[in-house]
């Protein structure tokens, strides 16, 4: 697995930190697109010790917040988008098929559907070992980044 993005350069793209960041890695990149990012699983992740005792499973919803992170990062990697910030308008379809545990690598892929001003949809799904793990799909919003106050 080739990497295209490390961490530091996709937590210098994106917001998120810990303990809601899930981004290891990007192994795809189609600028507008498509991006495929990787999350490697282990014990030590905070939720684990709560979903559920015993037989730790990853939550869906963190899921389905990993694959917004990683077209997070696609849309704000992407020159039409160049200074911009992403926003879930909507999360539709989801569906959780198989489990996620400690020890499995996660592939997070986000495919642009249609964009038209600044909103857009898109197909997102999550697999490991090649098996689809999570689908949904996804209505995002684009603006532009908000001024602090001094």
């Amino acid at each position: 697995m080739e990497k295209i993005m490390n961490v530091e350069e996709i937590m210098a793209a994106i917001p998120n930190r810990y303990p809601i960041y899930y981004l290891d890695a990007v192994t795809e990149f189609e600028d507008e697109k498509h991006i495929t990012a990787v999350k490697n699983l282990t014990m030590n992740e905070d939720f684990f010790q709560g979903y559920f005792p015993g037989e730790p499973i990853m939550p869906g919803t963190l899921i389905v917040e990993a694959l917004a992170q990683a077209g997070s990062l696609l849309i704000l990697k992407s020159a039409a988008f160049e200074g911009k910030t992403a926003y879930i308008g909507g999360i539709n379809k989801a569906n959780f098929l198989e489990f996620v545990r400690p020890g499995d690598t996660l592939f997070l892929n986000f495919d642009i559907q249609k964009v038209k001003g600044p909103v857009g949809t898109a197909k997102a799904w999550a697999t490991v070992e090649e098996k689809v793990v999570t689908e949904c799909e996804f209505t995002f919003i684009v603006g532009d980044k908000e001024q602090k106050n001094s």
